[in-house]
């Protein structure tokens, strides 16, 4: 819920003449007011508590004084925490002032193409059959998923296996169970699928310089069903 909290106390905040560092100091405030402690700051040299993925940029974007909101733009914030030994992760995309159409559209797109995916999220299935479901509904859109970077199991570890990626053939990867705890996070490019690694060696973006969006929740899977551990 701290995750959940975080992200809609961000969203309030997102608005054009903002730079992505404020919403960053805000985020690590929350965080810490809530008693929890930001998961991605120092995680693996990480400078920030916030990844925030502006356009063309598919993830791990650090904030910056520098990147100042403009109209039109689009962010993804990601944003993890961790509380009494236990991790939780979530990131939505969110428009800068009016967007166009097609942001529109790609945005709504990844955000149901995540919730295609945690359906699939059922004892009995296959961890493939979350994959696939994501994958269908984002190129039956015209869209790509991105194969370089995937989702992940999640608990007393940020990332814990088994790996999941917003791709695959349904039936296949291991038979899911109650107790398992998935970050599903489907990251969605307008264009081709391929990004590329600035020099920062953190900030993906796309190859091809095309909008991209990314929607996430960390689940539970119960003996009926997902549950969203990061929803309000």
């Amino acid at each position: 819920m701290i995750v959940a909290n975080a992200l809609e106390h961000i969203r309030g905040m997102v608005r054009v003449g903002v730079n992505t560092h404020h919403l960053d100091e805000v985020a690590e405030r929350f965080i810490l007011a809530a008693g929890a402690k930001p998961a991605f700051k120092g995680y693996r040299g990480y400078p920030k508590t916030l990844c925030t993925s502006v356009n063309d940029e598919v993830i791990h974007g650090i904030p910056s004084k520098n990147v100042v909101l403009k109209q039109g733009d689009i962010v993804s914030i990601d944003v993890g925490a961790l509380i009494d030994g236990f991790y939780g992760d979530a990131a939505i995309t969110l428009p800068v002032g009016t967007i166009t159409p097609a942001a529109e559209r790609l945005i709504k797109a990844t955000e149901e193409a995540l919730f295609q995916g945690i359906a699939q999220a059922m004892p009995g299935n296959h961890l493939y059959d979350i994959s696939h479901a994501v994958q269908t509904y984002v190129e039956a859109k015209g869209y790509s998923v991105v194969r370089d970077f995937v989702g992940h199991g999640i608990g007393r570890n940020l990332h814990e296996d088994p790996q999941i990626p917003n791709f695959g053939d349904p039936g296949k990867g291991p038979k899911l169970k109650p107790g398992m705890v998935l970050a599903i996070e489907p990251m969605v490019n307008a264009g081709g699928g391929a990004t590329i690694i600035r020099e920062d060696n953190w900030t993906a973006v796309t190859a091809d310089g095309s909008l991209s969006a990314h929607f996430e929740h960390t689940i539970a899977i119960m003996p009926d069903g997902p549950w969203i551990l990061t929803k309000k």
